[in-house]
């Protein structure tokens, strides 16, 4: 009897799980998105307000870019929220996505430990300071996670006309987030590159690194391919078991001027400017 009893408990929990206090069932949204927007946290900062209005919970996969427009590829996820337009605007031309919708936007910045050796603070564009990266070579922590920030990142080696060898002594692929990639940048005193809001967010922890190529805002970086936007996309119901309904509500409540100016006020308190700027249609034209 107790295998019985066990799966009798393991499902009780499981339901109740899944209630509200008054009793009525909470729905469960899965939620596919990049570490930054939970490394960040953004999203500790925003979703109690969208579960609270829909009764709803949502379960957040925090991964790439590429491995979250995976899981929407498979059907694993009920909406996804990334920033690579071009595979964002591909996984709706083929048919994963119902539409994508513009969220916020940040900015890139390349970070790097105190004493500089490639010389590159200051420097107005990001594929001139990774030129210095590669003739001083000076180490740089890549992501190398499939991410939007790693596809930035390798974009702006190939402006740069550069090839970064992973087998040399200075440059480190990781395969691993931003949080992990900063702290390793820290402890080892390597350049790498981030979104603004992460770096941010996880400053007090990182000592050793400050911005080099970026300025101190968004308002004073230069470089307009280090611009970083973000954008939701529905996936699409005919993959199967996904909760449509409340992706929609979903879109729709985060693209709300409500919740854009729950964004573009996160962050402001503690560092002094937003993390994420907000950038929806509906904000854009209040």
């Amino acid at each position: 009897m107790r295998p019985l009893i066990l799966v009798v408990v393991v499902v009780a929990a499981l339901a109740a799980a899944c209630s509200s206090n008054d009793g009525s069932e909470v729905e469960v949204l899965r939620l596919a998105t990049t570490t930054s927007t939970n490394d960040s946290g953004l999203l500790d900062a925003i979703l109690p307000s969208f579960e609270n209005e829909f009764n709803a919970r949502v379960d957040v996969v925090a991964v790439g870019t590429g491995q979250a427009i995976e899981l929407g590829t498979a059907g694993d996820a009920d909406v996804i929220l990334v920033h690579s337009r071009a595979r964002e605007d591909a996984f709706v031309a083929e048919g994963h996505g119902t539409a994508r919708y513009d969220v916020m936007y940040n900015d890139f910045v390349t970070v790097g430990p105190v004493g500089d050796p490639a010389a590159m603070e200051g420097t107005p564009l990001a594929s001139e300071a990774f030129t210095a990266v590669a003739e001083t070579e000076s180490t740089f922590a890549s992501r190398g996670d499939d991410s939007g920030t790693h596809s930035k990142e390798m974009s702006i080696w190939e402006s740069a006309e550069i090839v970064p060898d992973p087998n040399s002594s200075w440059y480190k692929s990781l395969g691993q987030g931003m949080g992990a990639t900063l702290n390793y940048s820290n402890e080892t005193g390597s350049y790498t590159l981030t979104d603004r809001g992460t770096f941010l967010s996880q400053k007090e922890s990182l000592p050793e690194l400050r911005v080099m190529v970026g300025g101190a805002s968004i308002d004073e970086n230069v470089d307009p391919s280090l611009l970083n936007p973000y954008g939701v996309i529905p996936v699409n119901p005919d993959k199967g078991s996904i909760s449509s309904g409340l992706a929609d509500q979903f879109v729709a409540w985060i693209t709300s001027v409500e919740a854009q100016e729950k964004i573009g006020d996160y962050g402001v308190d503690t560092f002094g400017q937003p993390l994420f700027y907000p950038d929806s249609e509906a904000w854009r034209s209040r």
